[in-house]
């Protein structure tokens, strides 16, 4: 198992860390475990092109494939640039940047920042007055000759801080919620207005029951 983990490691360092999914997988390391455990061919990423599939190949000991056109074809680095006076603020393509590239308020203009962008095209389909477009910064240059071995760091640490907020986001969201139905546990009678005792003792029992998932859920989790 030690040696597949290694491999799979092995295998991400060589993608170019976009984060966009294209590949069929939720990010660039369960693309690069998936190759490991033999269920995903190694010409699925777009972003590495003819080159990528190369170094996957040699890696790996694979024949060298053509990319899949299914998942997208090889092309120049881009960056997302988002119209102002489109923009209504909504969050939702700050929500859905994997590398945090995207920055504002609700309510208030997005903008991007540019060095942090990867092209990953995933904040185009949530925005829902289609104020982003995508800007070429490669010229002819596609593929890894567009990207280089220091912009995927970049990316991959920008995605792993990413990837921690967001769940300490969640985690702190969840406590928040947990607070409020225990403090609801306890002081039942004045927060409902049925004064029944059976009817208390179902709701008692719901609460509780929600509480009992919450706490299985983060044990899994851990």
């Amino acid at each position: 198992m030690s040696d597949l983990r290694s491999l799979a490691e092995r295998i991400d360092a060589l993608l170019p860390q976009t984060q966009c999914t294209r590949c069929g997988y939720p990010d660039c390391a369960a693309y690069a475990q998936a190759i490991a455990n033999g269920v995903a061919d190694i010409n699925q990423c777009p972003p590495g092109g003819h080159e990528g599939v190369q170094r996957l190949a040699a890696l790996t000991g694979r024949p060298v494939l053509p990319l899949n056109p299914d998942h997208g074809l090889e092309g120049p680095l881009t960056v997302a640039v988002i119209d102002e006076d489109w923009c209504i603020g909504c969050t939702l393509c700050i929500k859905a940047c994997p590398t945090d590239a995207i920055v504002g308020s609700n309510k208030r203009m997005h903008t991007v920042l540019e060095p942090y962008c990867t092209g990953c095209e995933l904040c185009i389909p949530v925005c829902p007055v289609d104020c982003i477009s995508l800007e070429n910064v490669s010229g002819a240059a596609t593929g890894w000759a567009a990207w280089s071995p220091r912009q995927a760091d970049l990316a991959r640490s920008r995605y792993q801080s990413h990837l921690q907020r967001t769940q300490r986001d969640a985690a702190e969201h969840q406590d928040r919620q947990d607070k409020k139905a225990q403090d609801k546990l306890a002081n039942l009678e004045e927060h409902s207005k049925h004064t029944d005792p059976a009817t208390l003792d179902k709701k008692r029992a719901v609460i509780e029951a929600a509480l009992a998932r919450a706490r299985a859920a983060r044990q899994a989790k851990s």
